[in-house]
């Protein structure tokens, strides 16, 4: 996906234990992939570009994690699948390793997407990612935000009002606590 883009870099997922990267399938084929980067001494790959934003978060005694790496079939429109993807997202990020901010470069195109789905916040300046060469936006969105959204709105697909976000497609509060338990137990 992010060849057929345009962008530079070889896109390979590499063995990392501070990322997790989740696919989605449909019928057995993999049609959208997302990986989870967890801060550890190494850092994010965002810091590469964006390390002065992302350190005033871990200076008020935050931990980060961040988003990458997000590619989906443009074929699949279904905001019940990646709602899904971002909802296992969040449970690792927050559940899991008790993260309190998330970040995520993109590029321009698609900052609207994720500030009006998923209630990002655009921070700084835009910059250039060596890793695609390519324009980038910092977004951020504290994960106290994402579970508010989640508790009010999770699981209200079949009648979501007029929220417009992904939210109304992430999982119940029930569901999202018995994939938890699931998760963990697998750690």
């Amino acid at each position: 996906m992010y060849a057929w883009r345009g962008y530079a870099g070889t896109h390979r997922l590499e063995d990392n234990p501070n990322r997790i990267t989740l696919s989605a399938s449909d019928h057995g084929e993999v049609v959208g992939t997302v990986t989870l980067g967890i801060d550890s001494d190494v850092g994010l790959l965002a810091d590469e570009i964006f390390k002065d934003e992302i350190d005033r978060y871990r200076a008020r005694g935050g931990k980060v994690c961040e988003i990458t790496k997000l590619a989906f079939d443009p074929k699949v429109r279904s905001k019940m699948a990646l709602a899904s993807l971002f909802h296992i997202l969040f449970i690792y990020g927050r559940r899991i390793h008790n993260c309190t901010d998330v970040f995520i470069e993109v590029n321009p195109r698609h900052r609207r997407f994720y500030e009006t789905m998923l209630g990002f916040t655009r921070l700084g300046e835009m910059r250039t990612n060596p890793r695609v060469d390519a324009p980038a936006w910092l977004l951020w969105s504290s994960l106290d935000h994402v579970q508010e959204q989640i508790e009010r709105f999770g699981g209200t697909s079949n009648h979501p009002g007029n929220e417009r976000s992904l939210f109304p497609y992430f999982f119940s509060q029930k569901e999202e606590e018995g994939i938890t338990r699931r998760l963990m137990s697998l750690g």
